[in-house]
């Protein structure tokens, strides 16, 4: 018992491991506990707001808002999430061929590169918030209702980015922990902030919807506060030193390089996404897009989880390929593989088992609930599949072949997802159900093509 104790402190606190010669298990393991929760915590985000603002007066107008507007923000978390597989992908090779220094200078200039891209694109959703929400399917008086929290939420962005950004370089370096506590901190201050700002206590007053949009934003900002703690100035593996944001003009070339088709890869499922969110509430009205809006949100609680773990593989690959150990790289994604279909097994069963109880934390609404209910059933089918085909697509992108999943999720969401989708919800009538059945065929399907691929090994000759 006391060494599983002094186990998940280790990769509690974070402890300094050579990756590329422990024990695979352990190795996966000392990363996976902390992303998991660091991937928790991010999901947790969505999931207060949704919780405070569906017992609002206006609750079918708020969720819907505080979904569409998730929805488009995963085109920014798609940047980001493009560009901290780039800073995944270099630390980690670098630091797998023990070179700290350059590890770090790399990590500087992916945050100055997408710190600029960030911020000029969220001057546009400032700008454009009203405009964005009707683009999305809601109705006027619910883009009118939603446009100050939208407002808020895209003009955070820049937050958001720092906050996956950072993470990922931490991750590259295995020091998962990091991550996972500006997480923690982030959750923290948004879970305290969101019922003041958004019910009122004392002399602050009752702000709703916008409430939420603040907590959050200061939240992950505090977040971000804590990260640049341990990048500038803690003693950490990673150490940045001000001279480092001078712009490397070679260096950010190899980032966009590896970052573009990253942030492509993303880009394309986000607007399948933000295209299916469009066809449930063209379809089915604002209950069929509240309901599918939540069952997304309880879906990602547990998805993202699965995510952290997969990012093991990430990282483990790209130290193991720096350290020119391609047969421990191969073999540390295949465990990841098996920890993760345990865990989305056990994902599917209480989704089955506990829908309507989870379902009805967030509304009570039934019409509501109904679709949340059988967006969740249909989709949890697929689970397993979600799993693997993380861990493939991680695997890539930790040896630097971001352009495979990118070809593979075009396939998969855009040439077979969305015309289905179209085709089940509106040729065959079949509405929002239609759509929810597109998700679980889609994702299998990338899985397969994925796993085909990483078995054939073309990822083992990348140079980062």
């Amino acid at each position: 018992m006391t060494k599983y104790i002094d186990f998940f402190k280790k990769a509690f606190n974070g402890e300094e491991v050579d990756l590329t010669t422990a024990n695979i298990r352990s190795a996966v393991l000392l990363l996976a506990i902390p992303m998991m929760l660091e991937m928790a915590m991010e999901s947790v985000f969505a999931l207060v707001d949704l919780y405070f603002v569906g017992h609002l007066k206006e609750s079918g107008y708020a969720i819907q808002a505080v979904g569409l507007t998730e929805s488009v923000l995963s085109v920014m978390y798609s940047i980001a999430i493009g560009m901290s597989m780039a800073a995944t992908a270099l630390v980690a090779r670098r630091i797998g061929e023990k070179s700290p220094e350059k590890a770090s200078r790399s990590a500087a200039q992916v945050i100055l590169f997408s710190f600029v891209i960030t911020f000029i694109l969220s001057l546009f959703g400032v700008i454009y918030a009203e405009e964005i929400l009707v683009l999305m399917g809601a109705k006027q008086e619910a883009a009118m209702y939603g446009k100050d929290f939208t407002r808020i939420m895209m003009g955070s962005s820049v937050a958001i980015m720092l906050l996956f950004l950072i993470n990922g370089i931490f991750r590259g370096a295995g020091n998962a922990a990091i991550a996972m506590k500006s997480l923690w901190l982030a959750n923290i201050a948004n879970i305290i902030l969101c019922p003041i700002l958004i019910r009122g206590l004392g002399p602050i007053p009752a702000m709703g919807l916008t409430g939420a949009a603040i907590a959050t934003t200061i939240g992950r900002s505090l977040g971000v506060v804590y990260q640049l703690y341990h990048l500038l100035i803690s003693d950490t593996q990673i150490r940045i030193k001000i001279n480092y944001f001078k712009p490397d003009f070679k260096l950010i070339k190899s980032i966009v390089k590896i970052a573009t088709p990253g942030i492509f890869q993303f880009v394309i499922a986000s607007c399948s996404w933000i295209f299916l969110a469009q066809l449930v509430a063209t379809t089915g009205g604002e209950n069929a897009s509240a309901g599918y809006q939540t069952a997304l949100r309880l879906m990602m609680f547990f998805m993202l989880p699965a995510w952290g773990l997969s990012n093991a593989a990430s990282t483990l690959v790209g130290q193991n390929m720096g350290a020119n150990e391609m047969i421990r790289a191969e073999q540390s994604v295949m465990k990841t593989v098996k920890y993760n279909v345990v865990f989305m097994v056990v994902v599917s069963l209480l989704f089955f088992l506990l829908g309507d109880f989870l379902i009805g934390f967030f509304t009570q609404e039934i019409e509501i609930k109904n679709f949340a209910k059988n967006a969740l059933h249909i989709m949890s089918i697929g689970f397993i599949f979600y799993g693997i085909g993380m861990v493939m697509v991680n695997a890539f992108n930790g040896a630097g072949d971001t352009w495979t999943p990118t070809w593979i999720n075009l396939f998969g969401f855009w040439i077979f997802q969305i015309p289905f989708a179209y085709f089940l919800s509106k040729y065959l009538e079949m509405g929002p159900t239609g759509v929810f059945i597109s998700i679980p065929a889609a994702e299998t399907l990338i899985t397969i093509c994925a796993f085909i691929l990483f078995r054939r090994g073309k990822w083992k000759m990348i140079k980062v």
